[in-house]
């Protein structure tokens, strides 16, 4: 009789991992990301456990966009109180906060739950081609997308 794997915290054994997203498109690196970030790319993989890996984005001015959502893409804030809209379009946003657009775009593809909130925490981006994580010892990844 077969009995299938469940996972336990204790028992998971993470890796850090560089992704450059230099040409990447952001909705297809996003969703890799989380694949990894959840643990999805594993054999491992339980839904009510932590089981994901930490995630190194570099790069993040350079992700591409298609169409003609360079110009379209809006994000939007909203203070609560009346007339508390604020709306940037995603051209000043990559000016601004590269970091934000990619950081977004993940957490909307995460479960949205505390699970979720806690795995999120395991992203880390940045604005070039440098991190401080070396002492981790990231493995880079190329991802085919």
């Amino acid at each position: 009789m077969q009995s299938t794997y469940i996972a336990k915290p204790q028992e998971v054994k993470r890796g850090w991992y560089v992704i450059d997203a230099t040409d990447k498109p952001l909705g297809r690196l996003a969703s890799e990301v989380a694949k990894i970030l959840t643990g999805k790319n594993k054999p491992i993989y339980t839904p009510h456990v932590d089981t994901g890996d930490y995630c190194i984005v570099i790069n993040a001015e350079k992700v591409l966009l298609t169409g003609k959502k360079l110009d379209n893409k809006i994000y939007r804030h909203y203070s609560g109180y009346p007339g508390g809209l604020k709306e940037t379009p995603y051209r000043a946003m990559i000016a601004k906060k590269p970091e934000f657009v990619i950081y977004e775009a993940v957490r909307g593809m995460m479960p949205k739950n505390r699970l979720g909130r806690k795995m999120i925490k395991k992203l880390k981006v940045y604005k070039g081609s440098e991190h401080k994580h070396e002492a981790q010892k990231p493995q880079p990844i190329e991802l085919h997308i």
